[in-house]
Parts: C-alpha cells; sequence; structure tokens
C-alpha cells in the first residue's frame, strides 16, 4: 500500500523527468525489500495482495519505468515535452502496479485494460512514421476485442461466487462452467500475450512505437498475459485441463513459425518483435502444463525475456539513430565504428539465445523438462525451436557488425546514456542466475 501512495503522488511533487526518474528507483529499491519479506501468499487486504509473482512483475515495471525515461531524453530536448512524456511512463506504472497487486476481477479488469491507453498515445503522439495511428488502431481493437467477452465472463462469475475476490473464489465450491466459458476467460490474456494466430498486432506496435513504447510492451505488457492466466487457471482447473493439449500444440507451433518467421526479416524491430512471439509461444506451452517445471520456466522467462528483449529494441534504436534505417543490411559493416556498442550486441544476442550465464538458460531448461515430461513428442518442436532461435540470434549480430558499410561516413559515438541503459538491462539478466531458488519457490 505504501508503493501504491508513494507512486500516486508523484506526479503532484516532480513536475520533470530527472526526479520521476529518482522516485521510480526508489519505488524499485522499496519493491527489492518487499520481495525479501516475502512469506508464501500474505493477503493483505480484499483489494491488493502480495505474493512473490505479483511482486516481482511489479518490481520488473517499477525498474523498466525509469529506463523508458532515460531513453528519450534527447528526444524530449527537442520536442519539449518532458512533462507529457513523463505523464504517460508515471500512468502506466501505476496502472501496471494495479494490474499486477489487485486481488479483485473489476479493479483488475479496469486496470488491465487502461494501461492500454498510455501505451496507445505513446505510439501515437511518439511514433515516428505516418503508420504509426494504423499500428495504434491494430493495438486497439485487437484488444478490445477480446476483452469485453472477458467482461461478460467475470459478471458471470460473480452471479456463481457472489465474490469478486480471487482468494474466495478459490475456495468456492460452486464454479462449474463448460470449456467454452474458460476458453472466453483467457482469451483477452492469449491476445495480450500474444498467441499465435492473434499476434499480428504485436509486430505492427513494435516496429510503429518510440523506443519507450517498445520497452514497455517488450518488458511488461506482454507479461499482463501470462500473469492473467496464471491467476485465472487455478480457478478453472478441470476447464484448462482439457483445452492444454490444445493450447500446447498452439503455443509450440507458433514458436516455430514465428522463429522461420525470423530468419526471412531484413528490419532488426521486426525480428526481435517476432522472437517476442516465438519467446511467448515456448512460455504458453510450459504454463499450460501446469507442472511445477513448467510453471517456474514460464515465470522465470517473464523477467528474462522482459529485461533481454527491452535491452535489445534499444540496440536497435541506437543503431536506428545513426544510420537512420532498421534494414541489416544497410546498417552493415558497424563493428568497425563501434566496438564498444558491438561488444553489447554481443552479449545481449547470445542472452536471446539462452547462452549462460542469463536467465534465459535457466528458464528454458524449466521449460524443456516441463513439456518433455508431458509428452515425449514435444521433444521434436523444441529441438528446432532451440536450433532456429540460435540462427536468428547469430543473424541478428553478425550481419549488421560484419562486412562492408554501403557508405562510409562519421557518425555520433554512443554516448555515456545509452551504455547505462545497456548496462541496467544486462546487470539483472545476467547476475538473478545466482538466485534461482527464488523463482523456484513461485509456486
Amino acid at each position: 500500500m505504501k508503493l501504491l501512495l508513494i507512486l500516486l503522488l508523484m506526479p503532484i511533487t516532480f513536475l520533470n523527468w530527472e526526479m520521476m526518474t529518482i522516485s521510480f528507483f526508489i519505488l524499485t529499491f522499496l519493491a527489492i525489500m518487499n520481495l525479501y519479506k516475502f512469506y508464501t501468499f500474505e493477503l493483505m487486504n480484499f483489494m491488493f495482495s502480495s505474493d512473490l509473482m505479483s511482486d516481482t512483475l511489479m518490481l520488473l515495471s517499477f525498474w523498466i519505468c525509469p529506463l523508458m525515461l532515460i531513453s528519450n531524453i534527447i528526444i524530449n530536448k527537442k520536442m519539449n515535452n518532458n512533462k507529457e512524456f513523463a505523464l504517460m511512463v508515471w500512468a502506466s506504472g501505476l496502472f501496471l502496479m494495479l494490474s499486477f497487486k489487485s486481488m479483485n476481477l473489476m479493479l483488475f479488469y479496469i486496470s488491465f485494460e487502461t494501461v492500454i491507453i498510455p501505451t496507445l498515445l505513446l505510439i501515437i503522439g511518439w511514433g515516428s512514421q505516418p503508420e504509426r495511428l494504423q499500428a495504434g488502431i491494430y493495438l486497439l481493437f485487437y484488444t478490445l476485442g477480446a476483452s469485453l467477452p472477458l467482461l461478460i465472463a467475470f459478471m458471470y462469475m460473480n452471479s456463481l461466487c457472489n465474490t469478486m475476490i480471487f482468494p474466495l473464489m478459490w475456495f468456492s465450491n460452486k464454479i462449474m462452467f463448460s470449456t467454452m466459458w474458460a476458453l472466453i476467460f483467457i482469451s483477452a490474456f492469449l491476445v495480450k500475450l500474444p498467441m499465435f494466430l492473434v499476434h499480428l498486432w504485436l509486430p505492427k506496435a513494435h516496429v510503429e512505437a518510440p523506443i519507450a513504447g517498445s520497452m514497455i510492451l517488450a518488458a511488461v505488457l506482454l507479461k499482463l498475459g501470462g500473469y492473467g492466466i496464471m491467476r485465472m487457471i487455478p480457478l478453472m482447473m478441470p476447464q484448462m485441463m482439457k483445452l492444454a493439449n490444445t493450447f500446447i500444440s498452439l503455443g509450440l507451433v507458433g514458436a516455430l513459425m514465428t522463429s522461420i518467421i525470423c530468419l526471412l526479416q531484413n528490419d532488426m524491430k521486426a525480428l526481435v518483435a517476432y522472437s517476442s512471439v516465438c519467446h511467448m509461444g515456448m512460455m504458453l506451452a510450459g504454463m499450460m502444463t501446469q507442472s511445477s517445471w513448467g510453471v517456474n520456466g514460464s515465470l522465470a522467462m517473464m523477467i528474462s525475456h522482459g529485461l533481454c528483449s527491452s535491452a535489445l529494441f534499444c540496440l536497435v534504436n541506437i543503431l536506428y539513430e545513426r544510420s537512420t534505417s532498421r534494414s541489416m543490411l544497410i546498417s552493415r559493416g558497424m563493428l568497425c565504428l563501434y566496438p564498444s556498442l558491438m561488444l553489447w550486441w554481443f552479449l545481449l544476442s547470445v542472452n536471446n539465445m539462452a547462452a549462460p550465464p542469463s536467465m534465459n538458460l535457466f528458464s528454458e531448461i524449466a521449460l524443456m523438462i516441463g513439456l518433455i515430461s508431458w509428452s515425449k513428442f514435444n521433444m521434436l518442436p523444441i529441438m528446432f525451436i532451440s536450433f532456429i532461435s540460435a540462427m536468428y540470434s547469430l543473424m541478428l549480430f553478425s550481419i549488421p557488425n560484419h562486412g562492408k558499410k554501403w557508405m562510409m561516413s562519421a557518425f555520433m559515438l554512443p554516448s555515456q546514456r545509452e551504455f547505462l541503459i545497456l548496462m541496467l538491462h544486462w546487470l539483472p539478466l545476467n547476475m538473478l542466475i545466482i538466485k534461482m531458488d527464488l523463482w523456484m519457490s513461485w509456486t
């Protein structure tokens, strides 16, 4: 509750992005302290919960928000809209915190849907291409189309249980409904995840969004879908087990298809966006096994993918600001110009393909164990997904860095601000592997 009060007071007290950045880092420190005081489940009141899954995802949100502010310093100085941009970041952080902490279904639904508004305004207001309007419409209508059935499902759940509090619903014996209702319940979360076949809004939104929009989309918004599914599965376990085979198959086939699509991409931002869909497909498949390894691996992948994907979007934006193109062919030969920047490119590319000692390695191994224990036939698609993921990660590193440049011109060197952003993504991604027993105690 104290974190929420501090977050609500931030726009009143601090009117510039510098003070808001410091405030978000203070919130991150307080959230870490809260995490280490954690007990298995602590019901603080009937509105806000404190369990390890919600606290860790809230900590990820607080960590990414100041990095969003730092990443747009130059753009803000040119456009003189510091306060408006800081307000959008603050609103995103507030609604994300409410989504992850709320125990009331209606409060969860309102905050879950409202977090789209600042993201939409970031894409439309700070995007650079005219197609950003079309990307915003894609994002809005995909979300609305799946969320209205979710609202009806919440009303139906309230009529069955006479309550909208998560823990009280777990002890209710009246939750007996068809598999169709279970599908309606998780449809909005599958779109937000996004699952293969309902993923078309994500690459478009990523490509047209500014760097801060891509960071919040990749790091936190995609995790709302996984968080919602994890919250809903215990309420309807018999129905979800009937759908498990379907979603595991869709997740693995989708991950395989999107990893092949990644190999065909020339646009670096689109490649990173499709790799997000690939990772989320694996996460969905592991989550649906409902085994200890599958669930813990999917929750660890939320954190590792959030940090790694956000850092890759930062790197793509750094190259785009210098070469004015997201094409890998036009940006090639960067190794001779920016060897220090290419070191970060290498470190984050190998993290994206789950090399040690990153959290990505642990999460993918846990997901593989959960999926193979569900069915040994899952070994075949997992093998191809891992191999193709390594291929497109190496392609993303090698093509822009090696080769001869199209034009020999001098560009500005990377700034300390840009190295700071990359360092703050990479450090937790590789240091949290030391404390992996924390992730294994989520369930």
